[in-house]
């Protein structure tokens, strides 16, 4: 039997190993990065875990629920945790590093400082596209992280007022930034 999108879910359940190799083509690629994003500081185990994930689909098929989740989301929660247990399972083996002992060298310090200023030019054309006053609430939110509150209370401005300019200044950025790439 050709296993296709409408049928490799039934072709799990009866443990048809094509199935699962439709699974690994079609999923792979999404599981490995769902395990490394998790286990980015132990590498050589991600491919440990990886199997691990296909052997869990495999074995719990039965407990998926197509009136509960999606299959794409199903698989993804399975690799998520099985990810965090492999970390817990291998804490004792990642390297501790006392921070008194670390150094920041000058070519960390520029290096900082052209990502702040690359960042800094990036956000001032981001902003660009808007006026003054939704500049400073966007500078306010987004950079300085301040509540809606403290924002209200600084610009006197009630909080719909300020909800409102900022979602008419993000369509305006994004507008901008289409505008831009499309250029």
């Amino acid at each position: 039997m050709k296993i296709r999108e409408n049928n490799y879910i039934e072709e799990l359940y009866l443990h048809n190993e094509k199935a699962l190799i439709y699974v690994i083509d079609n999923y792979g690629g999404l599981l490995k990065s769902i395990i490394s994003k998790h286990l980015f500081a132990i590498p050589d185990k991600t491919e440990e875990c990886l199997n691990d994930v296909l052997l869990s689909i495999w074995e719990n098929i039965s407990s998926f629920d197509k009136n509960k989740n999606s299959f794409k989301n199903w698989i993804a929660a399975i690799a998520r945790y099985q990810a965090i247990d492999y970390l817990r399972k291998y804490q004792k083996e990642l390297p501790q590093v006392d921070i008194d002992d670390v150094s920041i060298s000058k070519e960390d310090v520029m290096l900082e400082h052209l990502l702040d200023r690359e960042i800094s030019e990036e956000m001032e054309f981001l902003l660009s596209c808007l006026n003054e006053k939704d500049r400073c609430l966007f500078w306010k939110i987004y950079v300085e992280e301040k509540t809606m509150d403290e924002v209200c209370q600084e610009s006197g401005m009630k909080k719909s007022v300020i909800y409102n300019r900022l979602s008419r200044g993000k369509q305006r950025i994004r507008k901008h930034c289409l505008n831009e790439k499309e250029a």
